[in-house]
């Protein structure tokens, strides 16, 4: 059997690319890359010769696993990059790595570069328990329940935005959870215009407004305060309330869970002696 390498590549500079990261790129059988042209002139910077370059984005990572594994299969080394960061966190390499390790073929790391670390070590928010949220959906009910669920999240979030769409994630995420909410905005991290603006969320809407988002953004928000635990007496007056409804008693102890923020237990115990 081979192995797949997952092989964390420059953000932006590309002074931060490892050299066990060269040494495994000069030993690949095959190399597994967003776009061919961008691996090339990374290559061409390690003084690597390129190997066979296999197009795996966003588009086509499902439909080439099979060529993958088959190469792996035949003892090969295939190295996975992407175009900036590391394979796996919202770039390509999830599925990749999902089928190896499902046919017990060896998976390898050479760490590096990745902007959500990079961003939230910077951030000045706390650091000691976090969230990766990735990108919102763009639209729907999926991206209300996800920026729903931020509202009540005590952990620093860290979130990744495009250019065009940062103003309306920003407002959004304002206005659901609070002006006031503590924010940092990290773009073109390692690059030569990198920025870190620190702020509240009602102060970064402010802050995009002043010039035309450009580069990859990078959005960690600070957590929610810590709410005081409902009491019984809460707690029983809103399950009397959905039940007097109609709401079964598993609904309502799932929605007063969530809702008052207290242990599904806790409300269970309480329904059963109503």
């Amino acid at each position: 059997m081979g192995a797949l390498v997952i092989v964390a590549t420059p953000i932006g500079n590309l002074g931060d690319l490892s050299p066990r990261a060269v040494e495994e790129l000069a030993k690949a059988d095959a190399i597994a890359c967003e776009d061919t042209r961008r691996t090339r002139k990374l290559l061409s910077h390690a003084g690597v010769k390129a190997p066979t370059l296999l197009t795996v984005n966003d588009h086509s990572e499902a439909r080439q696993v099979r060529a993958v594994l088959s190469r792996l299969e035949r003892g090969e080394r295939v190295v996975v990059v992407t175009d900036a960061g590391t394979p796996g966190i919202s770039d390509p390499g999830e599925r990749l790595v999902a089928a190896a390790t499902a046919a017990e073929i060896d998976v390898e790391v050479v760490p590096g570069p990745s902007a959500a670390i990079a961003a939230l070590v910077v951030s000045g928010l706390a650091t000691g328990r976090f969230v990766f949220e990735g990108f919102l959906p763009r639209r729907g009910s999926g991206r209300t329940a996800r920026i729903d669920a931020l509202r009540t999240e005590e952990r620093t979030t860290i979130l990744y935005e495009a250019p065009h769409r940062v103003r309306r994630t920003v407002a959004e995420l304002a206005e659901a959870l609070g002006a006031l909410r503590r924010v940092a905005i990290v773009r073109e991290l390692t690059k030569v215009h990198e920025e870190i603006w620190r702020g509240t969320l009602g102060g970064a809407v402010t802050h995009l407004e002043a010039a035309e988002p450009r580069g990859e953004y990078v959005l960690v928000v600070g957590g929610a305060s810590p709410a005081a635990e409902a009491s019984s007496e809460e707690v029983t007056d809103a399950l009397r309330s959905r039940l007097a409804a109609g709401t079964d008693k598993k609904t309502a102890t799932a929605e007063v869970a969530k809702e008052l923020r207290v242990s599904k237990r806790k409300v269970y115990e309480i329904a059963t002696r109503l």
